[in-house]
């Protein structure tokens, strides 16, 4: 199942793989312990996060029941985002 999905997404266009990529690093970078004193950072973070379900969930429009999921997900990303600032 993960040889299909990587792939896939080979086979993308350069923007989509880039877009998922530097999202998905900076996700995993702005959440580690080191950036963990500041707010904006785990907020930037999670608003990565929700920007790459969001991608996901754009390109996955054809399957109603998996877009769905990611675009909720995308979007308590984006509350979650919200409330680590205030």
């Amino acid at each position: 199942m993960v040889k299909f999905y990587f792939k896939q997404f080979l086979n993308e266009p350069m923007w989509f793989k880039l877009l998922i990529s530097i999202t998905l690093l900076s996700t995993i970078i702005f959440s580690s312990s080191f950036f963990s004193s500041n707010y904006y950072y785990e907020s930037l973070s999670k608003l990565a996060a929700a920007i790459f379900f969001g991608a996901y969930g754009f390109k996955l429009r054809r399957s109603k029941f998996n877009s769905s999921i990611l675009f909720i997900l995308a979007i308590i990303c984006v509350f979650l985002s919200v409330f680590a600032i205030l």
